[in-house]
């Protein structure tokens, strides 16, 4: 039987002492993060009872400090959940990670070319009526192409966060327009707004020195390395801009800026030879100043400013009969989950587009942000550094063609790009028509695989009840 009598001081203050002991772990406990459930990947609940959003990224490490810090200013001042990034090198480390499942994101950074697939996979939760619900001002901030890109069913997938346009860098040591003018040979206007196929090819010329053994001019010999002098002459790379079947190289609205162009890309005078990509990349010949211009996006404008002695501008892409281009975009998608995580993720994602958070992005250097007030302001032209005509970025947007969404982008490019790194590299094409039509048919097989083929024979297509 219990006895009072047996409850001295010392056991009193025994109880004591392990009672405080047991409070002051629990506190200890409940203050940490403890060890994360799954390593690391996918929402968690911390004991502090804040949920625990996962936003997903990519990106070198300045890129990712600056994610990292607009993620550490919002923590600081939320008192309902606490928003965790999870990094990777690339975007497809990333999604490999995503779709098997080892990381289960609540927000995560999109390629626009990967917004088919993801939508076919049902990852997302549309934004619109998310993001409406919370004032922001769609139509004021971001342009109307961004949005367009991340658009699907009617609605907004994810929310466009960089758009940046495919332009020409330029070595203004090999190519100097002042001296070009001066030699009567045809230059964009002094304000550098756009300039013609004619100019980008004098310019070309004018940068191939034999003696210094550089050479004007180098275009990937892809789809993307070619698409935009398609665009630009008018034509379309696709024989539907939503559903295509076909790629539309062969198209008559095609064949002759096609032709104009490669006059360009395969004079071997004023371009890199294959003996000379065998041994080192265009970016490597363009970083050592033996090369005049490469196509490339902003992501190349930090790396380029690091290389010593390179002095170097930017253009946009030479004009056909029109002004276009491609772009690299990337929006930010809200993942499909319960939906107080959708809402808390809409929050986060709102401050995400705040014009702080934004600019934090943009001062890296390496991302275009798709808002505009951003876009035009210094922390993204960065007016004391190169490149001095940063603006060409900004101008370029609107000239961005969006293809349509394929989740065959992969299988696309490994069928036709060996045929247009021919098309593009070889010194003479002897008949165009038929190796562009060859091409498209290519295509087919990746974009309309289920349909029939024609027979060479008619009488093979008939019955023997006919």
């Amino acid at each position: 039987m219990f006895s009072l009598a047996r409850f001295d001081w010392r056991t009193f203050v025994a109880v004591v002492v392990v009672a405080v002991s047991v409070v002051v772990a629990m506190v200890l406990y409940s203050d940490g993060d403890g060890p994360p459930p799954n390593g690391g990947h996918g929402p968690t609940q911390p004991s502090s009872g804040m949920s625990r959003l996962v936003f997903a990224v990519w990106g070198n490490e300045t890129e990712i400090e600056a994610y990292r810090k607009i993620v550490a200013d919002y923590n600081e001042d939320s008192v309902v959940v606490d928003v965790h990034v999870e990094a990777w090198p690339d975007s497809s480390s990333m999604l490999a990670d995503i779709r098997s499942g080892d990381v289960a994101p609540d927000l995560y950074m999109l390629p626009r070319e990967e917004l088919a697939e993801t939508l076919e996979t049902e990852r997302n939760r549309p934004v619109l009526d998310l993001l409406d619900a919370r004032g922001v001002a769609f139509g004021d901030e971001f342009p109307r192409e961004a949005l367009s890109a991340f658009t699907a069913d009617d609605n907004l997938q994810c929310m466009p966060y960089t758009s940046s346009p495919m332009v020409i860098y330029y070595n203004t040591d090999l190519i100097d327009f002042e001296r070009m003018a001066a030699r009567d040979l045809p230059v964009p206007p002094e304000d550098l707004e756009y300039w013609t196929l004619d100019m980008f090819r004098a310019a070309a010329a004018f940068a191939s020195r034999p003696r210094k053994e550089s050479k004007g001019v180098y275009i990937e010999p892809t789809m993307r390395g070619l698409a935009p002098f398609v665009y630009a002459g008018g034509g379309s790379v696709f024989d539907d801009d939503t559903d295509p079947t076909s790629l539309a190289l062969s198209d008559e609205d095609n064949v002759d800026s096609i032709r104009e162009t490669l006059e360009v890309l395969r004079d071997p005078t004023i371009t890199l030879t294959n003996k000379q990509l065998r041994e080192e990349s265009a970016l490597h010949y363009f970083e050592s100043g033996e090369l005049g211009m490469i196509a490339g996006f902003r992501d190349l404008t930090p790396r380029l400013r690091q290389v010593a002695g390179l002095n170097f501008d930017v253009m946009p892409m030479p004009e056909l009969d029109d002004d276009a281009t491609i772009g690299d975009l990337a929006g930010v998608c809200v993942a499909e989950g319960p939906q107080e995580r959708v809402e808390q993720s809409a929050d986060f994602l709102v401050n995400l587009l705040s014009d702080e958070a934004v600019t934090t992005m943009a001062a890296t250097g390496y991302l275009m942000p798709t808002k505009l007030d951003v876009s035009f302001s210094d922390a993204f032209l960065q007016p004391d550094l190169q490149p001095a005509n940063s603006r060409a970025f900004v101008s370029s947007i609107r000239s961005i063609v969006l293809p349509p969404l394929l989740a065959v982008w992969p299988d696309l490019e490994a069928a036709v790009d060996p045929d247009l790194e021919r098309l593009l590299t070889q010194p003479s094409i002897e008949d165009l028509e038929a190796e562009l039509e060859a091409i498209d048919e290519k295509s087919q097989t990746v974009l309309d695989p289920e349909q029939p083929e024609e027979s060479e024979d008619p009488s093979e297509s008939v019955s023997p009840s006919d």
